[in-house]
């Protein structure tokens, strides 16, 4: 008796926890769980709102962050946030501010920023909790005259938004105009500002390089205005909702979509249900797990739906062989694209070289997911530091948890020494004049914490992350290498420019003959096959011009392939080439050269239409031949290979072999190569013939 009676006693005082009211005793899960890092996460919610909201209304996004210190002592700021997106009509405003687990991207499967409805809600609680006011919004929609107002707070027990000073305005801005849509809310919390690695300042600047179309204004505590101006009117392509994969499916979910589906018959809800479901797949599917095609959803039994998820994950087969499904569609990813990653870097760090790679789309545990990279190399950056690692998920910079992010395991995973940057023991992230770029785009990015600010290991991931940085580093070293090369040869040819016309002329003076024809001398000397490349922006007819010399400075007749490379994935168009040649992959354009005889030079001009100055400044140039070309470098085929696997990948090919298949256009003849002045006259680094 006396047991039972406990055990009552015990049940009385079990009560359900509401989730705010869980969040509110453990806000270091959202982020709050330091005075510096709670002002960070406060402006990282507002901001990932903001161009959200743009993003889908098809909006160029103006940012606005202002934060004013209120009182020193108590540590206590103002954080206000201003945009210019859609807006929030007012019967919602209650909803997003002030109720957690309110969205409308939970369910969706697509690419964004936020997820749970949890961050701006977060925001106003930990303002609630640390100073006790109210958030204050004011939000205008382009159909309404005036703005609503509402100072907005949180019931952390019923989870549920308590209003205050709710009216109504016209939105005058300071220019005398009115606000035709956007948001504004203005919180006060206690929080740190501090200066540094891991500062409001750094999160903005490391937004504007993967949000190269925003507009980013920056007001600090001191009064400074910083300001990241949007290098692109191109807003990210706009993603669509997919459905769940297979391979992505557990058995709770699929018994929840089974009990609820309105379907006749299984092989109608596995069609309508699924992503990369065809009618063949849907009716194997069926067979190997010995469910009938006209068999209700609502009437599986709990065999039956594991005996389905077996089938789902290959572990029932069909003639020894996992079902084949297709993969999902990858539109619901927006990549940021690899012109874009170029000029978000170079907006932010002054530096010569930038290169980048954008992996096509790829799938792992049912979810499509794309790995972007770039690294930045050269002047403004310390040599005997390490270099800065910039680390990005659905365009979101990552600023804590470094060394436990999967994007920094890949980044240490790679031997940077044989790329030309310092790293003791070929481990750890390596030392140099350098940043480095890793952007995950994913449906479903996997975290360590609620609080969004690492990455969870994932071997596919890690996989497809650790190729790009190798390609990547591929490209830095063949830039340095050339950057070498070419030092060394134009050395040598202003020395050979220099002192042989001058002992030529003296000669004669003495001899009393006339100067001698020294092109062969200096041919003989230099005995090398050059390439020098130029990329200029055409004010006059907007576009990228691009000039190929290659010069023959050996004894022989030489025959070469050269190959450029050029953007067309971004979708540039190439004009005025009349040289010919073909497309050898995307992006690669090839030239054949029979005869180059010694002493001539040959020039490859061509033009970039539908590009922005600063789009495309440097192009790569690469060769086949036996003689190496100095300012160029030798082609990678299995390179080539890969290129063309990813084009046919990103095609939606399923034949392996429909890779070596690139339709290439027919070959025109080159007209023979040019014959370079005498004398040894000739410009070779002035970018002329």
């Amino acid at each position: 008796m006396r047991m039972a009676g406990t055990a009552e006693r015990m049940a009385k005082n079990q009560k359900q926890v509401a989730i705010s009211e869980f969040f509110e005793k453990n806000k270091h899960f959202l982020g709050f769980d330091s005075l510096t890092r709670s002002l960070i996460t406060a402006v990282k919610e507002a901001v990932d709102n903001s161009l959200d909201a743009c993003e889908e209304a098809r909006i160029l996004p103006e940012v606005r962050i202002q934060i004013t210190k209120i009182d020193d002592k108590k540590n206590i700021v103002e954080l206000k946030s201003e945009d210019n997106g859609p807006g929030i009509p007012q019967r919602s405003i209650e909803k997003v501010f002030g109720q957690l687990l309110f969205g409308s991207r939970f369910h969706a499967i697509r690419q964004s920023r936020g997820q749970q409805g949890i961050g701006i809600t977060g925001v106003v609680m930990y303002s609630q909790l640390t100073t006790g006011r109210k958030t204050h919004v004011r939000s205008k929609i382009a159909t309404e005259a005036s703005a609503a107002i509402v100072d907005i707070g949180l019931d952390t027990r019923k989870n549920k938004a308590t209003k205050s000073n709710e009216t109504r305005e016209i939105w005058e801005l300071e220019d005398g105009s009115f606000k035709e849509h956007g948001l504004e809310i203005t919180t006060r919390m206690k929080a740190k500002y501090q200066k540094g690695r891991q500062s409001v300042y750094q999160y903005l600047r490391m937004t504007s390089i993967v949000n190269p179309h925003a507009d980013i204004t920056f007001t600090d505590p001191e009064g400074q205005v910083h300001h990241w101006a949007r290098v692109t009117e191109r807003l990210p392509t706009k993603v669509e909702s997919i459905k769940p994969h297979p391979h992505g499916i557990h058995l709770g979910t699929l018994q929840r979509m089974c009990s609820e589906s309105t379907d006749s018959r299984m092989t109608v809800f596995l069609r309508n249900n699924f992503s990369g479901m065809s009618t063949r797949a849907a009716k194997e599917l069926l067979q190997v797990a010995e469910i009938s095609e006209k068999a209700k959803p609502k009437s599986l039994k709990p065999e039956q739906y594991r005996a389905l998820l077996e089938a789902f994950q290959g572990e029932r087969m069909l003639n020894n062989k996992p079902v084949k499904l297709l993969n999902p569609p990858t539109n619901c990813l927006s990549p940021i694209e690899e012109l874009l990653i170029k000029k978000g870097l170079s907006k932010t760090i002054d530096s010569r070289f930038v290169t980048t790679m954008t992996r096509a789309p790829t799938v792992t545990q049912g979810n499509p997911y794309q790995v972007e990279v770039g690294l930045i190399f050269g002047e403004g950056m310390l040599a005997d530091k390490p270099v800065e690692v910039l680390r990005f998920a659905n365009r979101v910079p990552l600023m804590y948890q470094q060394g436990g992010c999967l994007l920094t395991k890949a980044i240490e995973s790679v031997d940077w020494r044989q790329y030309g940057l310092d790293q003791a023991g070929g481990r750890g992230v390596p030392k140099g004049p350098a940043a480095i770029l890793v952007h995950l785009a994913s449906t479903n990015v996997q975290f360590t914490s609620e609080a969004k600010e690492a990455l969870a290991d994932n071997s596919e991931v890690m996989d497809e992350t650790r190729k790009a940085l190798l390609e990547m580093g591929r490209g830095l070293r063949k830039h340095l290498e050339k950057k070498k090369k070419m030092a060394k040869t134009q050395e040598k040819f202003e020395l050979v420019n220099d002192i042989i016309p001058a002992i030529a002329q003296k000669s004669a003076e003495i001899l009393g003959r006339p100067i001698p024809e020294l092109s062969g001398s200096i041919t003989k000397i230099m005995s090398a096959v050059i390439a020098e490349s130029e990329t200029l922006w055409n004010k006059e007819t907007k576009q990228t011009d691009i000039s190929i010399t290659l010069f023959n400075y050996t004894s022989r007749a030489r025959s070469y392939t050269l190959l450029a490379s050029w953007p067309e994935r971004e979708g540039a168009t190439m004009e005025n080439n009349n040289t010919g040649g073909r497309k050898e992959a995307t992006g690669v354009w090839a030239w054949k050269l029979e005869t180059l005889d010694p002493g001539q030079t040959y020039v490859i001009k061509f033009s970039l239409a539908g590009l922005e100055k600063g789009d495309w400044t440097d192009t790569d140039v690469f060769f086949r031949g036996s003689q190496d070309v100095i300012g160029a470098t030798k082609m990678d085929e299995k390179l080539l290979e890969e290129i063309r696997r990813q084009e046919a990948a990103a095609n939606g090919d399923e034949e392996e072999e429909a890779a070596d298949e690139i339709p290439i256009e027919e070959s025109k003849p080159l007209p023979a190569p040019e014959v370079p002045p005498p004398n040894g006259q000739q410009t070779l680094f002035g970018g002329g013939e």
